[in-house]
């Protein structure tokens, strides 16, 4: 499978909502939420993904939705969960912005966003 193959990124992003499941039974919330964004991520390029066509090497989530055509057609909701999960991709990455966003992330409010996550993403590959 190739990275112009929707498949692959849906592939890789149930393997990584997995792996956010079990980073937050592990209470390893700031990893989670990391992965959480590459859920979102990897299921966004694979609407842009066609034969011949690979997505954009870029992290923006609001950028990859428009990209993906979804631009309109997403709630307030949907909206907002690419909105917060946006910095966890490169906060995520760096020991003095783990130290900061570590401060946030309670068990509440990252069961809440991996839920919205895991929401987001069936809802997405719904478009495909």
């Amino acid at each position: 499978m190739n990275a112009d193959n929707p498949s692959y990124w849906i592939v890789s992003a149930e393997d990584d909502i997995q792996t956010a499941n079990w980073l937050f039974k592990g209470g390893r919330y700031l990893h989670m939420a990391f992965f959480c964004h590459l859920v979102i991520e990897k299921s966004l390029k694979a609407l842009i993904a066609k034969p011949g066509e690979i997505p954009p090497r870029i992290h923006n989530l609001m950028r990859l939705a428009e990209l993906g055509g979804l631009e309109g057609s997403l709630s307030d909701e949907q909206l907002a969960i690419l909105n917060e999960l946006f910095p966890m991709n490169l906060e995520a990455r760096y020991p003095s912005e783990q130290f900061e966003m570590s401060h946030m992330m309670k068990e509440s409010y990252c069961k809440s966003l991996l839920t919205r996550t895991e929401d987001l993403f069936k809802w997405i590959k719904s478009r495909l």
